[in-house]
């Protein structure tokens, strides 16, 4: 009996073993079936797919609600990762983690946006072609890494602060003049070329290139904000005086915008599309810029008067009279005081309302202009008016505009930021809102100055104010915005956009302008890797992020 029952566990064991072996098999058969099915179907599905593809997005714009967050990759492995595929590029000793560079490609002293400390580049890196910034931007790209273009810095609004981490692309070994085409009035120049270097270089062939903003901008960032500066009245903003671009789209594409006729029918205009794009549709690494020839003679005047309603007065006769000035240029009551206290010139002003006017021409001509606005001016109640006599003179006398934002710095107190903003209106509306600004300014309390282009009714706002002063300062600026939108004015004469007026594009434009705005950002930067955060928003706003209209 033994034996019997032993004998049958053996057939049972042998029987569970012969069936674990079939088990076995049937699953791996099953699993293969499986695989083999899911692949059908996939490829079917694939071929479906390219034959049907999908209906395209149907809408013209892109609503703020609608959009997606970016995906970004910022993390510290794929950063050191693309340091080195970086490297390879331009070289190890162009790519700087360098902290004090860090922090200068993040923020400055007259920016009107406080960074977050948190918000800096990873590294900055410098290349010297196109094609290494096409490169670059391939990398950055492929890894989802944010992009900030960066030339002379000067930027008010927090143009080229970083909002999202990621790299900046910093221009300044892109600083060449690589062709002048003298017979054609044009130059081709790199991005990192700052215009008082290009005019020294133009004047030996009696030629200048007219936009001429702050001191040590340079003509990557002239183009992203589409810049003026004083000579704008006469000849214009920078939109004026672009005839081509060559860009490096956000995937690494490059393009040129035209070539250098004057004129072309040939398309849609990208020139200008990039220019005042502020670095958000692509990177600008070549532009050819149309030039003048410098003017046989030239002479400066300043007129002082009681007060800015009668100085804004007499800028409106001028206009309205059709004088062909070069420039107009006010200066208000505090900004002649501050001047005379910082001491950065050598002249001693009229602590009054102030314009300077530029005259340029032949000589005959050059004089009649300075008697006809002096006639005017003395009709508008002038205190004061000088002329130039010689070089030297116009040097003198141009130089308190130059120094208006210098001397209001070196007068701040320990602590103390400095707040640049401008907006611009119809010249109908200038004096009625110079008025009414500077009477705001002056209940604030704030150290606060009024200079501006407004023989095309642009000016512009300097305030000192520490950080406990902060909200007020924002509250002044928001009411001489909203000022100007009111008055069918802009939100930004020159300056650009940046963090700072992004959110005001909509009550100027409106929302559906915004919104088409974000499509063609988002039909060349899908990714949100080009300077992000800047001119529009790309995701929607937390609570309270937004300031009351």
């Amino acid at each position: 009996m033994v034996e019997s029952i032993s004998q049958r566990l053996q057939r049972e064991k042998a029987d569970l073993e012969r069936l674990g072996h079939l088990h076995e098999g049937t699953g791996a058969g099953r699993n293969w079936a499986i695989t083999f099915m899911l692949a059908f179907v996939g490829g079917i599905s694939f071929i479906i797919g390219t034959k049907y593809p999908r209906d395209p997005d149907s809408a013209s714009t892109l609503p703020l609600n609608a959009t997606q967050p970016p995906n970004h990759k910022t993390g510290k492995a794929e950063l050191e990762a693309a340091w080195v595929d970086f490297a390879d590029v331009v070289g190890q000793e162009n790519v700087s983690t360098v902290p004090e560079l860090i922090q200068q490609h993040a923020i400055s002293d007259w920016s009107s946006h406080q960074s977050d400390p948190e918000h800096k580049p990873f590294c900055v890196v410098y290349p010297a072609t196109t094609e290494e910034v096409s490169a670059i931007m391939k990398i950055c790209h492929t890894r989802r890494i944010p992009v900030v273009g960066y030339s002379g810095g000067t930027s008010l609004e927090g143009h080229y602060t970083p909002t999202r981490g990621g790299i900046c692309v910093d221009f300044s070994r892109m600083d060449k003049i690589l062709a002048l085409h003298k017979e054609d009035l044009d130059v081709v120049v790199q991005p990192g070329v700052g215009w008082e270097t290009l005019n020294d270089q133009l004047a030996d062939d009696n030629l200048f290139f007219p936009p001429d903003p702050g001191p040590g901008a340079m003509i990557g960032g002239m183009v992203g904000t589409g810049c003026s500066g004083t000579n704008a009245y006469r000849y214009g903003t920078m939109r004026e005086w672009v005839l081509s671009l060559t860009v490096v789209l956000a995937d690494g594409t490059i393009i040129k915008t035209r070539q250098r006729p004057r004129k072309s029918s040939a398309g849609y205009d990208l020139t200008k599309l990039f220019i005042g794009s502020e670095g958000t549709l692509g990177l600008v690494t070549e532009a050819t810029l149309k030039l003048a020839v410098k003017p046989a003679s030239s002479s400066v005047a300043v007129a002082s008067f009681p007060s800015l309603r009668d100085a804004a007065n007499c800028v409106a006769r001028v206009v309205g009279d059709g004088i062909q000035v070069a420039a107009v240029e006010i200066l208000d009551d505090d900004q002649m005081r501050f001047i005379n206290q910082a001491g950065t010139t050598t002249r001693k002003w009229t602590e009054a309302a102030t314009i300077m006017f530029k005259f340029t021409g032949t000589d005959s001509g050059v004089k009649e202009q300075i008697d006809i606005v002096k006639k005017i001016a003395r009709g508008t109640g002038s205190l004061t008016f000088d002329f130039a006599k010689n070089q030297d003179e116009q040097k003198e006398l141009w130089s308190a505009r130059k120094e208006a934002l210098w001397s209001m710095m070196a007068l701040r107190r320990p602590g103390d930021h400095v707040w640049t903003g401008d907006v611009a209106v119809p010249m109908s509306r200038l004096t009625d809102i110079i008025s009414e600004t500077k009477k705001d300014f002056k209940a604030s309390g704030l150290t606060n100055s009024i200079v501006g282009h407004v023989g095309d009714g642009n000016f512009h706002i300097i305030l000192l104010y520490n950080n406990k002063e902060r909200e007020l300062a924002e509250d002044c600026v928001h009411r001489m915005v909203k000022r100007a939108v009111q008055m069918e004015g802009t939100v930004t004469g020159e300056h650009g956009v940046g963090l700072v007026k992004r959110d005001y594009l909509p009550h100027e434009l409106g929302e559906t302008t915004v919104d088409t705005m974000r499509k063609i950002k988002m039909a060349l930067d899908p990714l949100c890797i080009l300077n992000a955060d800047k001119v529009i928003r790309i995701q929607k706003p937390a609570k309270g992020e937004v300031a009351e209209w």
